[in-house]
């Protein structure tokens, strides 16, 4: 049995130049950071005493004999790519729920090629999670998703993350002394709306070839943001002045698509900003799902009491990123049978890659 522990995230600023029909041409820039909520994943070779090859256990327990019959379409693309042969046994538990803006997806598939290439005894590098995941997620499975929640999830930290027009990554931490980080954390109250979407449908509204041509003005005043607020973190300004900003990208974000806001989620911002949040933002692609807002301390408590039966997350941030926090080389019955019968195979095999992998544009991360 192995488990694998991967943070969700905040974003800050620059989302939506994350995206390969934006970056690709311009480059893009975001702030974002760890927390301290996860997506955990377990997984082993099934023993052979069972009717299916393949148990899959979300919001759904799947028992198939197949991967092409596993619905979940995140595990059945993963074991196609790495050509998994072994019947397995995969869980998954979450601290957040899908569809709400934290980044869900990208670190449900950073964990789970993290703990397969653990179960194949493969030590996997964090760029290296980062670059399977963003190549299986946006060419693989062909989601309109960006680049930033899989770099995030996979390193951990408080990072200003760089993507370069020829496909580079650059990821750098920021260097805000721990006091500051502490009360720039103490100033976010996360807030779940209860309305899901499915990200890649919001996105489609303003990710496009076209939908960035259209932005272009937007996309470039947002990446530009992301310079002004790591001057304003790493400099003596007034934290405040890190919420109006907040609150500057937030009212040109919604701007991108009708699909990024909706009455529901302006009236909870309004009245948070009317208790005393100086900005905020809707996570992830937009549409409900999680909020958060920048607010003194002190105004917490009134935020709360205002948003009436909302759920308020406390959250810290986090710099370990995706990590194997689990690992137990139980008994290979299917080597031992092979043992028996002559052919004596290495119960945990080195991964080799389908032949395809070996032609794909690879990033390269520097720190």
């Amino acid at each position: 049995m192995i488990i694998s522990r991967t943070p969700y995230r905040i974003s800050f600023f620059g989302g939506g130049t994350d995206y390969p029909a934006w970056f690709r041409e311009h480059g893009g820039s975001v702030l974002a950071a760890s927390i301290d909520k996860y997506c955990y994943l377990s997984c082993r070779y099934l023993p052979p005493f069972f009717d299916h090859r393949f148990r899959v256990v979300w919001s759904k327990n799947e028992t198939v004999q197949c991967i092409d019959d596993i619905t979940h379409p995140a595990v059945r693309e993963v074991l196609k790519y790495m050509n998994i042969q072994r019947g397995l046994e995969i869980h998954h538990d979450g601290d957040l729920p899908a569809r709400s803006g934290m980044g869900s997806s990208s670190s449900f598939m950073v964990g789970l090629l993290h703990v397969l290439h653990a179960l194949h005894g493969t030590l996997k590098s964090k760029s290296d999670l980062a670059e399977e995941a963003i190549h299986i997620e946006q060419n693989i499975m062909q989601e309109v998703v960006g680049s930033q929640d899989q770099v995030t999830a996979a390193h951990g930290g408080f990072n200003r993350i760089e993507f370069l027009k020829n496909g580079e990554t650059v990821l750098t931490p920021l260097p805000v002394p721990k006091e500051r980080l502490d009360a720039l954390n103490d100033h976010i109250l996360l807030v779940y709306t209860a309305v899901k979407r499915t990200a890649s449908n919001v996105a489609g509204s303003y990710a496009g070839q076209q939908e960035v041509k259209r932005n272009s003005a937007s996309l470039h005043t947002m990446k530009q943001m992301v310079d002004h607020a790591v001057k304003l973190l790493t400099s003596g300004a007034e934290l405040h002045e890190f919420g109006e900003l907040l609150h500057e990208a937030w009212l040109l974000k919604r701007s991108l698509s009708p699909l990024i806001s909706n009455p529901a989620v302006e009236e909870i911002y309004e009245t948070a900003r009317a208790a005393g949040a100086i900005g905020g933002k809707v996570m992830g692609a937009g549409g409900g799902g999680f909020m958060m807002f920048f607010a003194p301390p002190e105004s917490h408590e009134i935020i709360r009491e205002r948003l009436g039966e909302l759920i308020c997350v406390p959250v810290r941030f986090e710099h370990s990123g995706s990590q194997i926090i689990f690992y137990d080389r139980e008994r290979d019955y299917l080597a031992e049978e092979e043992f028996r019968n002559g052919r004596e195979i290495r119960p945990f095999q080195e991964w080799n890659p389908p032949p395809e992998h070996g032609t794909q544009t690879s990033n390269t991360f520097r720190k």
